[in-house]
């Protein structure tokens, strides 16, 4: 409302102003206009000047209704030629002016009045001046019906247009209102949609895109409590069994009083702890995937690097099992759209199983091969055993979480989530993930697909 006002006095000022401008300008023009009639009629007469006009014509170029008009006529020396000899010309200042000489304006006081004055200076037929001057009522009163026909409307205009605007934002900002009501009622735990009643209209589609942000902003908040919650059961529900085999091994081996029964316990015990680590490891790989959903950003990796960091640091591991670890396509820089370290944990869980259940059969020599292929979809990213391999009905199952194959539950190792996780990690990255039999159809390749 202060700048509106303000706005508005501004306004009213430039009115004033422009108006005083204008009344005054065709007032002046009036006079000019008499002054010039009057000049008109002063002609040289045996080498003087004479104005050829009677007291009547006098009076009536000097008639009005409502103001005092007086008239002067002076030599060029000062001296009066006809008038009131109490008013006085106006010394020409180059205001308007024509090519016989120039009208200036003014005011001067005159038997006790302010008047409102022109000097019109004419060089011919000799030099004189005309100096007609008038009281200003009806200059003031037209100025004041000016302002008044102008201000008062602009003024009412304001007024309603100031009720208009509070009434106007006050509606438009309910919506907002209720929004803040219902957000500060809420519960901490109350991750519900919020303006589910907002009216699909112009006044409220601000407030809908509003809603939107924030009903985003909690389904986020949701899917990352919903994640916590999943982690915090899984790792209670999962570690439950591990940590009661370990305290089982310790109380039988506390029972033992022959050193050998201690090791082999002990041994067992570092087994247990060994798995319930990396059921660990992977549930916390699977929480940060679900909670990376919202925020995950892609960039350009250099995939040949990455892979080839990668298998150095598995070989000890291969060579330990006896397995012949080797990469394919490494040869050329490859830059794919990823994630490094989705990248890093997807090929982590893929060699992972590799090494543990894709041992050759008897006879053979086991091998693992990570390969770079170039696409014309994208780059393939594949690992690739000759172990046992997986049946066709076993492929899809293996993807969801704690499901395990017969290789690892005749070995009694994993917890069936790693295949969960590669698929996670692919979701993630837009990737295309695909299970296959290994090369001559032997043992298996899990290949992703990413962009270039």
């Amino acid at each position: 409302m202060l700048p509106l006002a303000s706005t508005w006095a501004l306004g009213t000022l430039i009115v004033i102003a422009v108006s005083q401008h204008f009344a005054g300008k065709a007032f002046d023009r009036a006079q000019l206009d008499d002054a010039y009639l009057v000049a008109s009629r002063v002609t040289l007469s045996d080498a003087a000047l004479t104005l050829n006009l009677s007291d009547a014509d006098l009076n009536t170029v000097l008639f009005d209704q409502s103001e005092r008009a007086f008239l002067a006529v002076h030599r060029a020396d000062g001296s009066l030629l006809a008038g009131h000899p109490g008013l006085r010309p106006i010394a020409l200042q180059g205001g308007a002016g024509d090519a016989a000489g120039g009208a200036t304006f003014g005011e001067q006081a005159h038997l006790g009045r302010v008047l409102r004055s022109v000097t019109l200076w004419r060089s011919q037929p000799a030099p004189f001046s005309v100096t007609i001057a008038q009281t200003t009522a009806s200059r003031d009163a037209l100025l004041q019906r000016l302002l008044l026909t102008s201000v008062l409307p602009q003024l009412a205009l304001l007024v309603l247009l100031a009720w208009w605007l509070r009434r106007t934002i006050r509606s438009d900002l309910q919506p907002l209102s209720d929004l803040q009501t219902a957000v500060e009622q809420r519960d901490a735990s109350d991750l519900t949609p919020v303006g589910a009643g907002l009216t699909d209209d112009a006044k409220s589609r601000d407030m809908q895109r509003l809603s939107l942000a924030i009903n985003a902003l909690l389904q986020r908040l949701g899917d990352s409590i919903q994640a916590q919650r999943e982690f915090a059961g899984n790792v209670a529900h999962e570690l439950r069994t591990p940590l009661a085999g370990i305290r089982a091994l310790a109380e039988y081996g506390l029972a033992q009083s022959d050193p050998a029964a201690w090791r082999l316990q002990l041994q067992a015990v570092v087994d247990s702890q060994h798995r319930a680590s990396h059921l660990v490891d992977q549930l916390l790989a699977l929480a940060l995937a679900d909670e990376a959903r919202s925020s995950l950003r892609l960039e350009p990796l250099r995939l040949d690097s990455l892979v080839h960091a990668l298998l150095l640091r598995h070989l000890p591991r291969a060579d330990a099992c006896g397995v012949d670890l080797g990469a394919e396509g490494l040869d050329q820089p490859v830059t794919v759209r990823a994630n490094a370290p989705l990248v890093e944990g997807l090929l982590n869980n893929l060699i992972d199983n590799a090494l543990r259940y894709g041992a050759a059969p008897a006879g053979s020599a086991s091998t693992l091969t990570v390969s770079i292929t170039r696409e014309d979809d994208g780059v393939r990213l594949s690992v690739s055993d000759n172990g046992p391999g997986l049946a066709d009905d076993q492929r899809a199952h293996l993807l969801r979480r704690w499901a395990q194959g017969g290789a690892g539950q005749q070995l009694g190792q994993g917890h069936g989530l790693g295949l969960a996780i590669v698929a996670r990690y692919a979701g993630l990255m837009a990737g295309r993930l695909d299970i296959a039999p290994g090369p001559d159809g032997a043992g298996l390749r899990v290949s992703l697909t990413l962009q270039a």
